[in-house]
């Protein structure tokens, strides 16, 4: 079987859930990360959605995130556990779409894209619309606001530049320690 690739850009990043056998900084044009999907799972509930990140189509931009490949003999229950895990509400589709390695390297990889058409889908939200929501969610895998903190401390780890995670970050944290939440 051809080598697995998957395009982490959200929890992906510190909770791939598979054996990685190689992981690389990895940039995939036309998209942009945006918390721009109801959380109704995992970080909120159908009486109060929280938001996750989604990968939201966008002509001129780009999306840095980490190329996974799975280790080599589990692409089938990778896919498995993937589609499981991501698909849960049909509000992503799955794509095989071309990334671009830091090293040059060019690799086709799976990617979780959101359905601008799904109800789930809420992109615009200005963004102390969504620290105030982040800041209040709950959901079966635990607070929006440990998803957030989460993927922002792992982007800065790896050196990916992320100005609204962080302040969203900044945001969520002032809310909270203040009650505002």
């Amino acid at each position: 079987m051809m080598a697995l690739w998957v395009f982490g850009y959200g929890s992906l990043l510190w909770n791939p859930g598979f054996p990685v056998a190689e992981s690389a900084h990895a940039t995939l044009p036309g998209y942009r990360r945006s918390f721009c999907m109801r959380s109704i799972h995992h970080r909120g509930t159908p009486e109060a959605p929280g938001l996750v990140l989604a990968l939201d189509a966008e002509h001129a931009a780009s999306c840095e995130g980490l190329a996974l490949r799975a280790q080599p003999g589990t692409e089938g229950p990778t896919l498995a556990y993937l589609r499981e895990r991501e698909l849960v509400s049909a509000a992503y589709y799955e794509a095989t779409l071309p990334l671009v390695l830091q090293d040059g390297r060019e690799v086709e990889a799976v990617t979780y894209i959101i359905d601008p058409d799904h109800v789930q889908y809420c992109g615009g939200l200005d963004l102390e619309e969504q620290a105030r929501i982040i800041a209040q969610a709950i959901g079966g895998r635990g607070p929006n606001s440990e998803y957030l903190y989460n993927t922002a401390s792992h982007l800065e780890h790896l050196g990916i530049p992320d100005a609204e995670l962080h302040w969203l970050a900044d945001r969520v944290r002032g809310l909270t320690d203040n009650g505002l939440a």
